[in-house]
């Protein structure tokens, strides 16, 4: 079955992360693995989570359908909710590795 590339659903979180993180040693590096992120996973065409687990060895398959990658050599995380039968993915949640550490992943819900 062919798939479509995701659609991530909304690259403003990370631009407003980013931005949150003004003033940060880190703050270019977390930009340019989260570009990088966005740009490898809007073009790919995962069918489901086993397909994402072979893009991302790193990333951690919470449920069905709820991912978390890790960013920047995992010192940030972020987590993505994906729907693979309409190839659409939703940015749920990211923050520091210590924050994810005190939060509950597999129930986080977005907020803005």
């Amino acid at each position: 079955m062919l798939h479509n590339p995701v659609r991530i659903i909304a690259r403003q979180t990370l631009i407003a992360y980013v931005n949150t993180l003004q003033g940060h040693k880190d703050q270019a590096a977390v930009k340019t693995s989260l570009d990088a992120w966005f740009a490898e996973a809007k073009k790919a065409s995962w069918p489901n989570a086993t397909a994402v687990k072979q893009s991302y060895t790193t990333a951690s398959i919470l449920t069905a359908s709820r991912v978390v990658f890790n960013i920047k050599g995992n010192s940030h995380r972020l987590i993505v909710e994906i729907n693979y039968a309409k190839s659409i993915l939703w940015i749920i949640w990211i923050g520091t590795h210590k924050q994810y550490d005190a939060i509950d992943a597999t129930g986080v819900k977005y907020h803005a």
